[in-house]
């Protein structure tokens, strides 16, 4: 059963699957504008506005990221749309969704627990509206959710109900507890276009939290 949780709440990962070796972060969304509604006019033509706004679908680019940090904060590699594999091989980004169309996940961000380097203490996901003159305000039906990369098991849900002028959101963390995984969820605002200029967001709340 899918757990969901809210802003820094957080459970170990063994309690929800018997096996888990590989985990995906998956990433969905919608996105619109808003457009003053046309009246009158020949064939919808040189009409009027009401003063009234409607929702308009909209192509908006959020890239998920992903920032492998130590127990310090210190962000030892970003994995991201321009960069896909990690020089370790264990975290894997299948790739750009430019539009944010269609069911599901629109990106995907794989990571082998079992083989990443010891100095690895947090996975941190990272989301980042990367189209000029788009904020969180543009976006809606967000969420991010973590499932088992060996039998597709959802094990975590969280929706990113965060609607702002902000450009980027720390969505969540995995990290070392204890011989265990424990997932986080962070839901931190933010600003940035690129998952670069997160990492200073990205630190301060691991050194917060642990």
């Amino acid at each position: 059963m899918t757990i969901s949780l809210k802003k820094n709440q957080g459970i170990s990962l063994s309690k929800t699957t018997n096996s888990l070796s590989t985990v995906v972060m998956g990433l969905g969304w919608d996105a619109f504008m808003m457009k003053e509604v046309k009246i009158g006019g020949i064939f919808g033509m040189f009409g009027s506005t009401t003063g009234k706004k409607k929702k308009v679908p909209m192509d908006v680019d959020l890239d998920a990221s992903c920032l492998l940090m130590d127990k310090n904060g210190n962000a030892l590699e970003s994995i991201y749309f321009n960069k896909l594999t990690s020089r370790c091989k264990n975290v894997k980004h299948t790739g750009d969704n430019r539009t944010g169309d269609g069911d599901g996940d629109d990106e995907q961000i794989k990571v082998n627990l079992e083989s990443l380097p010891s100095n690895v203490e947090h996975v941190v996901f990272v989301v980042n509206a990367f189209s000029r003159n788009v904020s969180f305000n543009n976006v809606e039906n967000a969420f991010c959710r973590l499932f088992n990369g060996r039998d597709g098991k959802e094990m975590v849900r969280t929706e990113l109900d965060a609607s702002g002028t902000h450009t980027a959101i720390v969505m969540a963390k995995v990290s070392r507890m204890n011989g265990d995984w424990q997932f986080t969820s962070l839901l931190e605002p933010c600003d940035g276009r690129t998952v670069g200029q997160v990492i200073p967001v990205a630190k301060k709340i691991i050194k917060q939290q642990g």
